[in-house]
């Protein structure tokens, strides 16, 4: 079974050899917007690769913390949440109201 697959990548190689060395050499023009497109839609692919790449690993560590029980925010520094303070209820004495409970 070896001896065919050998046999079958040595005459792909052959051909590959083949079509690469003995192909005439292209004189071609290349537009200045062709070579911007080409660099935007790589710019897309790289993004949209990072893209997909940070939400992978975004589930694949929700899932180790789901298992392991690890808290990888522990140390992480949050702000305290802001409170809206209105000016006539600071004067009256009133308690400030809370950011869900607006009136």
């Amino acid at each position: 079974m070896k001896k065919g697959h050998r046999r079958v990548g040595a005459i792909c190689l052959m051909v590959a050899w083949m079509l690469i060395f003995t192909m005439p050499a292209a004189h071609a023009y290349i537009d200045p917007s062709a070579t911007t497109y080409l660099i935007q839609a790589i710019a897309g692919i790289v993004i949209a690769a990072g893209s997909v790449g940070i939400i992978f690993f975004r589930r694949a560590k929700k899932k180790i913390k789901d298992k392991t029980g690890i808290d990888f925010d522990k140390n992480r520094e949050t702000e305290e949440s802001v409170v809206a303070v209105n000016q006539n209820e600071k004067e009256a004495g009133q308690e400030p109201a809370e950011p869900g409970n607006a009136k």
